[in-house]
């Protein structure tokens, strides 16, 4: 079979396509078909090696979607060969809903991942697809959904009528974040850098945003009236500082990235004399999967997809999203 093989350290263009051998169904594994994978910038930071615990060679890819291949022996679940899935790439989170296990990974480097014809996952991570999904949508939603879900309903705890405020806008948790928020009947307010991203961001769903290169961003939505419960912010940075003063007395603080390096100058008073909650949020567990499909079924809710390619033009893609463009999922397609 056709897989995308990282045999060395280098970028995107040591990501390479090439003929594996196939997996095969044991150990309690399933082996699905990919028809369509999804780019995170995990795969890109694996190109480079700045990502822990990478062992080569490996195939490349936490999101695909797909057909049941085969089942292990003796196996006497819901799948059925043909079934159409998707895959939750958290793999071995654990008991603790609360947070990882010692031996949780992520798939995709080093364990063989969607970027290939056939993947062979633990059963308990194949999950039905949503009717309403196409596999390029569905290839999409697993690794960034999953994220935005436990960040927005598990550590946020975003309630109707609330006022959340959504960093980021154009960044593919970030997208299902403005999307989860929006069908539970929160208030979605975004920040971006770029005008195309707000005004996506309103057609997932937002009410508003705001350019915060501008210096004056924040006074500008407590201009507005904005009063904020909970913030999910993926940036850090400076601009954190002003995150925390806009958050109203009790709110929720949730924290899933911090591409803006260091926060500088935190007055921490601005945290406790506000009975501020800072909750860190990576990744989810299976229940919160199968939470977040119920959630997108009920709204039907169709994730934005970006540019598409085959998987020969892994390299390509891979290129794409390293120069922040376009905003939506980037899906490669088998």
């Amino acid at each position: 079979m056709k897989g995308v093989v990282l045999r060395e350290l280098g970028g995107p263009e040591k990501a390479l396509v090439d003929e594996v051998d196939p997996p095969t169904a044991a150990n309690g594994e399933v082996v699905v078909r990919i028809r369509a994978a999804a780019l995170n910038r995990r795969d890109l930071f694996v190109t480079y090696g700045q990502y822990p615990g990478i062992e080569l060679p490996s195939i490349l890819g936490s999101d695909g979607a797909g057909v049941v291949e085969e089942l292990p022996p003796g196996y006497r679940g819901d799948h059925g060969v043909g079934d159409d899935v998707m895959i939750l790439p958290s793999l071995d989170w654990g008991d603790d809903p609360r947070v990882q296990s010692p031996q949780f990974r992520t798939l995709g480097v080093p364990k063989d991942g969607t970027f290939a014809e056939l993947v062979a996952v633990p059963v308990d991570n194949v999950f039905r697809k949503p009717d309403h999904l196409s596999y390029a949508e569905a290839a999409a939603l697993p690794l960034a959904g999953v994220t935005a879900y436990r960040a927005v309903v598990s550590r946020g705890q975003l309630q109707d009528g609330e006022t959340v405020l959504i960093t980021g806008a154009g960044g593919g948790v970030a997208g299902f974040a403005i999307q989860f928020a929006a069908a539970l009947g929160a208030h979605v307010l975004v920040t971006s850098t770029r005008a195309e991203n707000l005004e996506l961001a309103t057609t997932l769903g937002a009410a508003g945003g705001i350019d915060w290169s501008e210096k004056d961003w924040s006074a500008r939505l407590k201009e507005q009236g904005a009063k904020v419960d909970v913030v999910i912010d993926s940036i850090g940075g400076e601009q954190f500082p002003r995150l925390v003063r806009l958050l109203r007395a009790g709110g929720r603080l949730v924290i899933f990235g911090a591409t803006a390096g260091p926060v500088p100058n935190l007055v921490l008073p601005h945290l406790f004399l506000k009975q501020l909650d800072v909750r860190g949020t990576s990744m989810g567990n299976a229940q919160e999967f199968a939470d977040m499909l119920e959630l997108v079924t009920h709204h039907e809710i169709h994730p934005h997809l970006g540019a598409r390619f085959p998987l020969g033009e892994v390299a390509d893609a891979m290129r794409l999203m390293e120069a922040g463009a376009p905003a939506g999922k980037i899906i490669l397609e088998l």
